[in-house]
């Protein structure tokens, strides 16, 4: 699958069988990640079109850095590989929540961290503080 429709009408897009993704006008998506046994989120990232269409062919996540600005295999040179269990896609079908497993959790983050999402806002302060659960 190298290409994909495009939904005809809003009710296709809505509750149509076709996968038809709403790339904006950089051509990404947003790609919601978590663990798929825990259901810990893990990270936010996007992806293009190749990126889309590899995880749906390899069952690993498959993202586009926009820092980078290429493609990239999660965990290719950390280990920190996700299979992925099962890729949802919200009513507009322009988010994707991917349920993984990643196989070094603890690599999930480039800082060394199961997750991305380490630090809460403190609401009082608008300080950063270290999630502790």
């Amino acid at each position: 699958m190298s290409e994909f429709e495009q939904a005809l009408s809003k009710k296709d897009l809505e509750e149509g069988s076709k996968l038809s993704p709403r790339f904006d006008a950089n051509g990404l998506v947003t790609a919601v990640i978590s663990d798929a046994d825990s259901g810990q989120l893990l990270m936010v990232a996007h992806m293009n079109a190749e990126a889309l269409t590899k995880t749906l062919e390899t069952r690993q996540t498959w993202l586009w850095s926009r820092s980078r600005k290429e493609l990239w295999h999660k965990g290719a040179s950390s280990g920190a590989v996700q299979d992925v269990a099962d890729i949802l896609t919200d009513c507009d079908q322009d988010t994707f929540w991917l349920k993984v497993r990643p196989r070094k959790a603890e690599d999930t983050c480039h800082t060394g961290r199961v997750s991305c999402f380490y630090r809460s806002v403190n609401p009082d302060s608008g300080d950063l503080d270290p999630v502790t659960k």
